[in-house]
């Protein structure tokens, strides 16, 4: 096997820590040719879909990538930016803030990038992009505060599965969740005080996740308990009682049972009980993307007003807010402790040279 090398590598010059910040991804446009491979990408991970392999190819090939890539055009189309997609322009302005931050505290030997596990910039090209700027330590920080190998471990197998093809291995750590971070549980909570403050509280505060098969729970993933730690910490920072807020999970996909409660459904039950008002927040986006702007903002506030509900607003998600940077960049700076960027050996290249190195 022919291992990748770092073209514009010296033996020269100075090591970097590096950052990665990753998220799940997004088409480069809103239309079928650029969803189809998008999603092709995606549901074919075996972290994703957990079924067969021969009987998933199937279904998928022969049936969801006939259908869905339309559909999903048509609702990528209503949050697309003249930027591009959103998730992409606050991923972007996260990572250009965080930049800044660690520059202002480490110094210009640190190298923050981020990727997208589906789609592009891919995890590969940019691991590539920072070995090649000399980095020779790393840190990948998925940006999903709670666990779920859905997202946070096919994150790993990425990064696993770029280095499996290079000849050098930098020192590598990996956050694997921050769903009870003392910052991150703040920074929740102040957000939603700051829509308070302007708009004023709902009788109920919903906390809306992403779902993932029940299956998954079974099985052991994490993912359900970290979501309601979360929300009760949250909620404890905010004073609320529990028939005050509630922890439900969204974007369902497939026949089998998910996590429930769905939040479609209490959205809609609640307006039948009487509830005329309610805010729903999602503290497992770190970033605004299609499914809390369209399903959550716009989908289930519909099903919410036509069940009899009266007001219904969606809290936006931390974003690049400075309250949110610098929480991260507390996370990566506890992270980072013990590591320290190593300065050139002034010898290193000519030993190099001597022994047949071009550079």
């Amino acid at each position: 096997m022919k291992y990748k090398g770092s073209p514009s590598f010296t033996h020269a010059q100075s090591d970097k820590i590096g950052v990665l910040i990753t998220n799940l991804g997004t088409p480069q446009a809103p239309n079928k040719q650029a969803l189809r491979p998008y999603l092709k990408e995606f549901l074919s991970d075996p972290r994703v879909v957990e079924v067969p392999r021969l009987i998933w190819w199937m279904i998928l090939n022969l049936v969801i990538l006939n259908i869905r890539p339309s559909r999903s055009a048509k609702a990528y189309s209503t949050v697309w930016t003249e930027q591009g997609s959103p998730l992409m322009v606050h991923t972007q302005n996260q990572a250009d803030a965080l930049r800044d931050s660690l520059k202002a505290k480490f110094g210009d030997h640190v190298v923050v990038e981020f990727a997208m596990r589906y789609g592009q910039p891919s995890v590969d090209s940019v691991i590539d992009s920072m070995l090649q700027q000399g980095v020779r330590q790393l840190l990948v920080l998925p940006l999903y505060p709670q666990y779920c190998a859905s997202t946070t471990a096919s994150t790993f197998d990425a990064v696993a599965d770029s280095f499996r093809q290079r000849r050098w291995m930098p020192g590598l750590r990996f956050v694997t969740h921050y769903h009870d971070n003392p910052d991150y549980i703040d920074a929740c909570a102040n957000k939603i005080r700051e829509h308070w403050e302007q708009k004023g509280s709902a009788e109920k505060l919903i906390f809306s996740y992403h779902g993932i098969p029940k299956r998954y729970l079974l099985n052991g993933d994490p993912y359900h308990c970290e979501c309601h730690k979360t929300s009760r910490l949250i909620a404890e920072k905010l004073g609320l009682e529990k028939g005050q807020y509630m922890t439900c999970f969204q974007s369902r996909f497939g026949r089998e049972e998910w996590l429930k409660p769905y939040t479609d459904h209490t959205l809609k039950a609640l307006a039948a009980d009487g509830v005329k008002s309610v805010q729903v927040v999602c503290p497992g986006f770190s970033a605004d993307c299609l499914e809390t702007i369209e399903e959550i903002g716009e989908e289930n506030r519909d099903y919410f007003l036509e069940a009899g509900g009266e007001r219904y607003e969606y809290i936006d998600a931390l974003n690049s807010d400075p309250e949110h940077i610098e929480m991260l960049t507390n996370l990566v700076g506890q992270n980072l402790q013990g590591w320290e960027a190593i300065l050139p050996d002034p010898e290193r290249a000519t030993r190099a040279i001597e022994l047949g190195a071009d550079r």
